[in-house]
């Protein structure tokens, strides 16, 4: 092996949620919906370094994300 190696860049994402509402399915819904919407904004690159708050559709925030970006040998 090289003296150089080469380094992988690295993505750590936690998402941690939590809805009250009055049905399962309901519940099961409102997840999904913020699910695509954080997907889209990771995708974006909206997110930097650290925790960041996460609301559902009306702004009432339902739990949070943290993103660590970094290179290394993994």
């Amino acid at each position: 092996m090289d003296d150089e190696t080469e380094l992988s860049p690295r993505l750590k994402c936690d998402v941690e949620l939590e809805f009250v509402g009055p049905t399962m399915p309901v519940l099961d819904n409102w997840a999904a919906d913020v699910l695509r919407a954080l997907a889209d904004r990771i995708e974006k690159g909206e997110f930097q370094d650290g925790f960041h708050p996460v609301t559902d559709r009306v702004g009432k925030q339902v739990g949070t994300i943290y993103v660590d970006y970094s290179e290394g040998n993994f």
